[in-house]
């Protein structure tokens, strides 16, 4: 089959494509792969950036890793026997992904430096209108594979604009701009702080971490993977799979187990907090970094550098956010004044409310943003009402906080390639969940929720919406979201046949 795809035109003259593809991270090379299983040939990605990679192309902080295990992150169609440590590091998934898109021949199918900007349902064609960048083109369907780790957040800080020093986010990292011998503030103590300060505390003349709440921390258990076993996986390619299948099953488990049983939690702190007393001994540092909030509350952060770094004589924990930051020094809300040269923010991403709802518009003509409120809902994680031929994958209401998101992004793609096969056995121009099923749905994760240490465990995260609703997540383990994702449903959704779209007909069931 062509790796180059078909290109009719619209009415207008604008390209027309099957599927436009918004993103080439994980979920862009997942779905790349199944419509070329599906002989889909009228397809193209849309990528605002120069190459493929999503998240590890744009994080590129010191220190950057993977806190789940190499064999666990990645394509279960493009397994990687050439992993180099049991936890790899951003640079090496990088690599990953940029050969997994080689082999799946991405820049036949690609448009780089393309930013999507507005996306509109067409209802009387039944299509969508999207405007790049450069370019205009249509398509039938629209796969938003921008995740939620696209969009770094800076918070409202007095005084700001005003610092005269150097200040950007740990997921845009100046790698121009040297620390040795540099005060440093880094803003954050959650999964990239936790990486990045011990990478810098050897280099900076201080470190000064702002930390607003402590987490729960476990050690890493981390090494190279020789070369015989790299040899080995390669000879037996089932031997990776089973090493796979039994890190899924094990995380899965120990993940549903933090979810929902206090018992087991408990016993999970008492094990962070026998690392924390044998890695930090002063008892007033120890204070500071012991959570108030239950195991599980807020991401567990798997690290065995960043005690050690904060137990440094050149490294400050300030328990207390940043109230104001003036010319060359930041006070926090404990009054406290701290002379800086760069700040470096490590808060986090736009998790509820991404860049890319604002531009997409639905049925009614308003925005996916103006749909959702404070309250993002989808149906099984990928459909939204309103929003036809929409598919959002590995995004809002899918992660699982500790497992692999893989598998979650292959199941919504599973999802959607099935979505496909029902439009061309059907003859549908249009799909597009009902409010009644999207509202039932909602109901369901919901009551799921509230039975979850996220919702119980006494802390606030990124985990929780505006409304306190746990919408960035999928309550239950990635097992069960796999089963609920293996078919697409037909009769949660409002179809329209391809017949007659200008009076957008509802097919028959």
């Amino acid at each position: 089959m062509s790796a180059t795809p078909t290109t009719d035109n619209d009415d207008e003259g604008r390209r027309h494509v099957r599927v436009a593809v918004i993103g080439a991270g994980f979920t862009g090379l997942a779905t790349v792969a199944l419509l070329r299983d599906q002989g889909i040939r009228d397809f193209v990605v849309l990528e605002r950036a120069g190459d493929v990679g999503g998240v590890w192309r744009d994080n590129s902080y010191p220190g950057i890793a993977c806190d789940v295990p190499s064999h666990l992150y990645s394509l279960s169609f493009a397994p990687n026997p050439d992993w180099r440590r049991t936890f790899s590091s951003g640079g090496q998934i990088w690599e990953y992904m940029q050969k997994v898109a080689a082999d799946l021949r991405m820049p036949d199918c690609t448009r780089f430096g393309e930013e999507v900007l507005d996306a509109s349902w067409d209802e009387d064609r039944q299509r969508w209108a999207l405007r790049t960048t450069t370019l205009e083109l249509t398509a039938d369907v629209v796969v938003d594979g921008t995740g939620v780790l696209a969009d770094p957040t800076f918070p409202q800080i007095d005084g700001l604009d005003g610092f005269q020093g150097r200040l950007f986010h740990s997921a845009r990292w100046d790698h121009e701009h040297d620390l040795t011998g540099e005060r440093v503030a880094v803003v954050g103590s959650g999964a990239s702080a936790v990486q990045l300060v011990p990478a810098i505390q050897p280099l900076a003349a201080t470190v000064t971490v702002f930390q607003r709440t402590p987490a729960w921390v476990m050690p890493r258990v981390d090494r190279d993977i020789s070369a015989l076993e790299r040899r080995l996986l390669r000879a037996v390619p089932a031997l990776q799979r089973l090493l796979r299948a039994g890190q899924d099953v094990t995380r899965d488990r120990v993940l549903l187990q933090v979810m929902r049983r206090p018992a087991v939690r408990r016993v999970g702190e008492a094990v962070s907090k026998a690392y924390l007393r044998r890695t930090i001994a002063d008892p007033a540092l120890r204070a500071k970094l012991t959570p108030s909030f239950e195991l599980g509350c807020k991401r567990i952060l798997i690290t065995s550098t960043w005690y050690p770094a904060l137990a440094q004589p050149n490294v400050d924990v300030v328990a207390s956010g940043v109230r104001e930051v003036r010319a060359r020094s930041i006070v926090a809300h404990d009054g406290t004044e701290h002379e800086v040269d760069t700040i470096v923010f490590a808060t986090g991403f736009h998790v509820a409310d991404p860049p890319i709802a604002a531009r997409v518009h639905g049925r009614d003509g308003r925005s996916l943003a103006q749909a959702w409120g404070d309250n993002p809902r989808t149906y099984r994680g990928v459909s939204v009402a309103g929003f036809p031929n929409f598919f959002r994958i590995g995004a809002t209401g899918t992660g699982t906080g500790h497992t692999s998101q893989i598998l979650q992004i292959e199941s919504g793609v599973r999802y959607l390639g099935d979505a496909l096969k029902v439009m061309d056995d059907r003859e549908l121009a249009s799909v597009e969940v009902t409010p009644q099923s999207q509202a039932a749905y909602a109901r369901m994760l919901h009551d799921m929720a509230c039975e979850t240490v996220w919702v119980t465990g006494g802390c606030e995260s990124w985990y929780l919406d505006a409304s306190g609703e746990a919408s960035a997540l999928w309550p239950s383990s990635a097992r069960h979201y796999r089963r609920l994702t293996e078919h697409f449903d037909p009769g949660a959704y409002r179809l329209v046949g391809r017949a007659g779209l200008g009076a957008a007909t509802p097919a028959p069931a």
